[in-house]
């Protein structure tokens, strides 16, 4: 008699996994689980500590808590610099995302929904270039801007920024399926030229993939370290990201500013956690709308 045991036939005429298959399924997804929050666990946990318990207490567990201190030479350190770096983070990723939303959607509703010469190919190039590293673009980018004179300045990380590739690839994708020729040809009948079309009609039909689209821009501004290092060299220019970086330099000279960089990093990503959490119904919903296509 064999000793295999065979999966149970599931209600919906597929094979029911085994309870060994569930459970080294759930093993693995909770080991994925600790490895993805144990940084995060460790940030925590070390932004509570002093500059002694950082070295002589284990790692991943607290001790005194000195976390409302910490916080306080962060924002006091060198004259509030790390709240000027704050706002320019807000500032760079905002403007940068908003101004990569409106031409991602305008060219990708163009692509969608206008017939032209070379449309193809167009589209090609554009998928191809959004497959480039950013890392890969930033020296070039330094050069070009050096020779117009715009770096150290707010316009040589924001024009960069709104130029998304990839953001054009989605917004074709949402023009696609969420804007209904015969709407356009209606609204042509009534007389609409087209620059109203896609701003009153178009842009609103695509709200949801265009706030998925910002969501995605300003994740990637605010995490965006390259361009920032290349273009900006003055501390007041900072994004918080090249701010830290000059931190992390001062603390390789001197043990006192670990517990700066520590903190400061977990300041950092409060603004990006409360950012993703206030828009995740709409990061869902715009996901899965694109994935329709």
């Amino acid at each position: 008699m064999s000793s295999v045991t065979k999966a149970a036939p599931a209600p919906g005429g597929g094979a029911r996994p085994t309870r060994r298959a569930v459970a080294l399924t759930t093993s693995l997804l909770v080991v994925f689980l600790l490895y993805s929050l144990a940084p995060t666990w460790f940030l925590l946990v070390a932004s509570t500590k002093n500059q002694t318990d950082l070295y002589s207490t284990f790692g991943l567990w607290f001790s005194s808590n000195h976390l409302a201190d910490n916080f306080q030479a962060v924002w006091s350190y060198h004259d509030g610099v790390f709240g000027r770096w704050i706002w320019n983070s807000v500032l760079y990723s905002t403007v940068g995302a908003a101004g990569a939303t409106l031409i991602s959607l305008a060219a990708g509703y163009g692509l969608a929904k206008f017939a032209f010469r070379g449309r193809g190919a167009l589209f090609a190039v554009i998928v191809g270039a959004s497959l480039l590293p950013s890392t890969l673009l930033a020296f070039p980018l330094y050069l070009v801007f050096a020779k117009i004179g715009l770096t150290n300045t707010v316009w040589a990380v924001l024009i960069p920024y709104f130029i998304n590739p990839f953001g054009v690839h989605l917004g074709k994708v949402y023009a696609d399926s969420s804007v209904p020729n015969e709407l356009m040809e209606a609204a042509r009948i009534d007389g609409a030229g087209e620059a109203r079309i896609f701003v009153s009609v178009a842009l609103r039909l695509m709200s949801t993939g265009g706030i998925t689209i910002f969501m995605l821009d300003f994740i990637n501004i605010w995490n965006n370290f390259f361009l920032p290092l290349f273009m900006l060299n003055g501390e007041r220019t900072f994004p918080v990201t090249l701010g830290l970086f000059s931190w992390v330099q001062q603390a390789q000279a001197s043990r006192d500013m670990n517990t700066l960089v520590l903190s400061g990093s977990l300041l950092s990503i409060i603004p990006l956690a409360v950012f993703m959490f206030a828009l995740q119904k709409y990061w869902r919903s715009g996901i899965l709308m694109g994935s329709l296509k």
